[in-house]
């Protein structure tokens, strides 16, 4: 057990803070409950311009990278470093587990050809609509596609976040094998204290007696936000009595309000931008009567699982990923993908919000899961995955990328050895200069003698 304590594991993903989404949050997670829990956490993700690590409580790896978030939000991994690849070998790394099958993946590949350490891979995210929406031309498209799949085919273990997430992965062409592992939730479980809850959302028209429908998460169209303002729409035309929080920002966020300002849900419909404080989001998920996620876009619904933290029951689509484990009625409220389901849904738990507040807490026993759960599970599989690439259990990698992956990782490690060399031998000057001012005249040549033999070892 003391051994297993002292293993080191290496996340790698292209996001992170200071740039927030749902798997920066998973790869905080991951890496704070293995500290705190289990062994080591290395995070390698790529650099961010003002970014401060000093306050995890894990080492950060920040390889190179470039500025692109002015287009799209993020920055762009340069993933050949030897750099990280040197302090992923110091660091006495035993395996490495990458949340994203871009940028990350070819640093982590490069790595464990280098350092013979074996690969897992999460999926997290449809990454197919994600490059429709970024890409147009379909070619480009089909192509982008297949070098994802040439990144995740080329770990030793796939994980999925949800069964519909491995479903959506094979129809993309993956042909292997993958393993579920849920992620977990960090906020405890319970509503938040109602004088945070007062101090958070104090600032909005909320009634006290008035059903309040809440969204946390990015503003973007395939989140199914037109489904939400269509049947609010449809409500409000009713005269029915609501209010309706968006909590996030995103790429649609200018349009999203646009379309509710145009459907006269001004007054009834706020934003409230994106809110990073969690004990403030929690505060949100506590004061929400009933969230709304008529998305099928993602793969895991983890706003789901951290709305029923707080007691608080979800409107999903049937058959969704985000719907996974969830019985319609019981704990949670399943519908089809359109305005008018939902409509009738929310019509009709506005006169029964003793039935939301039941399924609320059933929502609570049996949805929530917490980090140290899931990173319990992890840990225990990196045992077993550790264990099979020693043994030889995976297939050897032997395709044309993986032979260049290899030979880059051979070259990453060259230039690691050859930097550190670099380092020790300015250190031994430095120590024979200082050594030097301290000697007397009659005693230099005696000293420029020893000196050269012992610069000699780094020659």
């Amino acid at each position: 057990m003391s051994d297993e304590k002292k293993r080191t594991v290496c996340l790698l993903n292209d996001s992170f803070p200071p740039l927030i989404d749902g798997v920066a949050n998973v790869v905080v997670n991951y890496a704070a409950n293995i500290e705190a829990r289990h062994g080591r956490a290395l995070v390698a993700v790529p650099a961010v311009p003002g970014a401060d690590d000093s306050a995890f409580p894990f080492p950060v790896l920040r390889y190179p990278s470039l500025d692109t978030r002015k287009l799209v939000g993020y920055v762009a991994g340069y993933p050949f470093s030897p750099e990280t690849a040197r302090s992923v070998h110091e660091a006495g790394t035993e395996l490495l587990h990458v949340h994203c099958p871009m940028s990350s993946a070819i640093l982590a590949r490069q790595i464990s050809e280098a350092e013979k350490l074996p690969l897992v891979m999460t999926y997290h995210t449809k990454y197919d609509i994600d490059i429709a929406n970024a890409i147009r031309s379909k070619t480009l498209q089909e192509g982008a596609i297949r070098a994802l799949l040439q990144n995740i085919n080329a770990c030793d273990e796939v994980w999925t976040v949800s069964r519909g997430a491995g479903e959506n992965l094979r129809s993309l062409g993956f042909e292997g094998e993958y393993i579920v592992m849920e992620n977990g939730v960090d906020m405890p479980l319970g509503s938040a204290a109602p004088e945070k809850i007062a101090a958070v959302t104090g600032a909005y028209d909320l009634p006290a007696g008035v059903p309040v429908f809440l969204f946390v998460g990015r503003l973007m169209w395939y989140k199914g936000l037109r489904i939400i303002l269509d049947a609010l729409a449809k409500l409000k035309a009713e005269g029915a009595a609501f209010r309706m929080v968006f909590v996030g920002d995103g790429g649609d966020g200018e349009a999203v309000r646009a379309t509710a300002s145009e459907l006269g849900l001004d007054g009834v419909c706020f934003f409230t931008g994106a809110v990073r404080d969690r004990e403030a989001l929690r505060a949100w998920y506590s004061r929400g009567d009933l969230f709304l996620f008529p998305s099928t876009f993602d793969t895991n619904g983890l706003v789901v699982r951290e709305a029923a933290a707080c007691g608080t029951a979800t409107v999903m689509i049937a058959g969704s990923c985000a719907a996974e484990g969830v019985t319609d009625g019981r704990n949670g409220f399943c519908i089809a993908e359109n305005a008018g389901a939902l409509a009738e849904t929310l019509r009709r738990l506005c006169a029964a919000p003793e039935t939301m507040a039941r399924v609320g807490e059933a929502a609570a026993k049996e949805l929530y899961l917490s980090w140290e759960t899931a990173v319990d599970r992890a840990w225990e599989r990196y045992g077993a995955v550790i264990e099979n690439y020693r043994a030889g259990r995976y297939p050897k990698r032997s395709g044309v990328q993986d032979l260049f992956m290899r030979q880059q990782g051979e070259l990453m490690e060259a230039l690691g050895k050859a930097s550190t060399l670099r380092s020790r031998m300015w250190e031994e000057l430095r120590r024979l200069d200082q050594e030097r001012k301290r000697i007397s005249d009659a005693n230099q040549q005696a000293f420029l003698e020893s000196f050269w033999d012992d610069l000699g070892r780094y020659l």
